[in-house]
């Protein structure tokens, strides 16, 4: 039985368990496969690269404070965290990957980057 690629349909000539006819077609198919599956979800991932680049940008020594005005001049959103970390002691950080955030009393913000 002859084997056709799953990108462009052309015959595979080569080892019996190979799917694709070339890298290119192998690239082609899996980049189609994984890309982000409509413009909600590419919104959200962008909102989210967004905010760790700015926490990452003002927390360079993994532990700072800054300002609420300060975050959203840079256009960080507060709706968009990857997880929430509720401490024994009754504090909530808010996290983007390894770049948390904790709010402070006077709209002050205690930015901590997590160990990984």
């Amino acid at each position: 039985m002859m084997k056709t690629c799953l990108e462009c349909g052309e015959k595979i000539v080569g080892r019996e368990d190979k799917k694709f006819c070339s890298d290119g077609c192998r690239n082609a198919y899996n980049n189609k496969i994984n890309k982000d599956s409509n413009n909600f979800m590419r919104n959200i991932n962008n909102k989210l690269r967004k905010n760790y680049r700015i926490l990452s940008l003002l927390n360079i020594d993994g532990k700072s404070k800054t300002t609420r005005a300060k975050l959203l001049s840079k256009g960080f959103d507060f709706d968009f965290f990857t997880n929430i970390l509720n401490t024994k002691t009754g504090n909530t950080y808010y996290f983007l990957y390894d770049q948390g955030y904790l709010l402070l009393d006077n709209d002050y913000i205690m930015l901590v980057k997590k160990d990984i």
